[in-house]
């Protein structure tokens, strides 16, 4: 699943590379020259990662980075610190605030290609290609088929989304208000029964398989996938 990744550069050659190498690795890139900037397009689209230069006029990528730690709303997302500051001080400066990783100017294409995708399989394994399989069942992301015991499932958009949520965060309960917002987007305004409409196909779409029972309704809190049978289906 692309990642919809928010580059905030004041140098327009750097973005417009930085832009490019995200674009090719196949996620989506978002532009900002400034902090400002930045905040306005955060306010239609909340990105899974942020690539943040450290120099930036007005507020500075440290500030911001502290300020979107200090968020309930940004908390969560990822970010990498771009800079040419190489001393370990900075480095230590950055990640306290919260960066998840910080890549040193000049960088190549392929090393940040690589911390880009590493961030996101620790903190958004579902924006990631890797194919990923439990008990039998089998996603694969890039091809955006779905398997289960060797027969082919058949899935909407929006279940193959589910699912692949599901997978990557396997035996971990979520609220329907949590699903709305990692898989429909936090800017999409749907009432929260919708997720059991989906709930339903998909499991739906499972049973041809045999693993309609690895999604489970833990009651009073929302929905996980495990392989444990220890909570009945509603």
């Amino acid at each position: 699943m692309p990642a919809n990744i928010l580059v905030v550069e004041d140098e327009p050659a750097i973005q417009e590379l930085l832009a490019l190498n995200i674009t090719q690795a196949g996620h989506n890139a978002i532009r900002a020259l400034s902090v400002e900037i930045a905040q306005n397009l955060m306010r239609e689209t909340t990105p899974d990662l942020i690539l943040l230069d450290w120099m930036l006029p007005g507020m500075n990528g440290l500030e911001f980075a502290r300020k979107l730690k200090s968020d309930n709303h940004t908390k969560s997302i990822p970010i990498i610190m771009l800079t040419a500051r190489g001393d370990e001080y900075d480095k230590v400066r950055g990640l306290e605030v919260g960066a998840d990783d910080y890549v040193t100017k000049p960088f190549s294409p392929r090393e940040l290609n690589a911390r880009i995708k590493a961030v996101l399989r620790r903190r958004a394994p579902q924006m990631t290609d890797d194919p990923i399989e439990i008990a039998g069942l089998r996603l694969d992301p890039t091809t955006h088929r779905v398997t289960g015991n060797q027969t082919n499932i058949d899935l909407g958009p929006t279940e193959f989304r589910l699912l692949h949520f599901f997978m990557t965060n396997a035996e971990r309960v979520h609220t329907r208000s949590q699903l709305l917002d990692k898989v429909w987007g936090d800017r999409v305004f749907v009432e929260d029964r919708t997720v059991d409409v989906h709930i339903r196909r998909l499991r739906n779409a499972l049973a041809v398989s045999g693993h309609e029972n690895l999604v489970q309704t833990v009651r009073g809190a929302g929905y996980r996938l495990s392989e444990k049978s220890d909570e009945k289906i509603a």
